[in-house]
């Protein structure tokens, strides 16, 4: 059981897609054709390749500034969302939860995005150091600790 279940949780996903249940013989052509076809990994490579001309898109036609009607409840927004991820991730990671490295990584994920648009968006003069300052003592820091947790969990569920 434990060995079955160690094996599921280092097959790629294409092969869970293809594999039939215990004592079925033969399988399904159309499962076969569809992992040949489709893979799930070339999916995310695509989109972001074609992400990259609507870049070229985005800097020809953004204006240089833009109010924000909603500034307010997105930047709390943004921080709940930190909150919740690094709050999932230590109680995960406490109870050596097998999902707290995703946690991690979305906590990571949300601390840098945060420093970047604080950073990016904060007026010339104090507003621009007071948002540095927390990009480089709390949020950056934090989303490296968020890493080096996601990595070390992972590292020992594939031991």
């Amino acid at each position: 059981m434990q060995e079955n279940r160690r094996r599921e949780e280092s097959e790629p996903m294409s092969a869970l897609i293809t594999r039939q249940p215990p004592g079925v013989e033969g399988g399904s052509t159309t499962l076969r054709r569809v992992r040949r076809w489709y893979r799930m990994e070339y999916v995310p490579v695509a989109c972001g390749l074609a992400l990259l001309p609507w870049l070229v898109v985005l800097a020809g036609n953004l204006p240089a500034a833009a109010v924000a009607s909603n500034w307010r409840t997105v930047w709390i927004g943004l921080d709940a969302a930190e909150a919740v991820a690094l709050i999932a991730t230590g109680l995960l990671a406490v109870r050596g939860h097998r999902l707290y490295p995703l946690t991690a990584t979305a906590a990571a994920t949300l601390l840098v995005v945060d420093a970047w648009f604080d950073t990016m968006t904060a007026a010339p003069g104090a507003d621009q150091v007071s948002a540095a300052a927390m990009a480089l003592g709390a949020e950056l820091p934090l989303a490296v600790v968020c890493v080096v947790l996601a990595a070390r969990g992972h590292a020992r569920r594939t031991v």
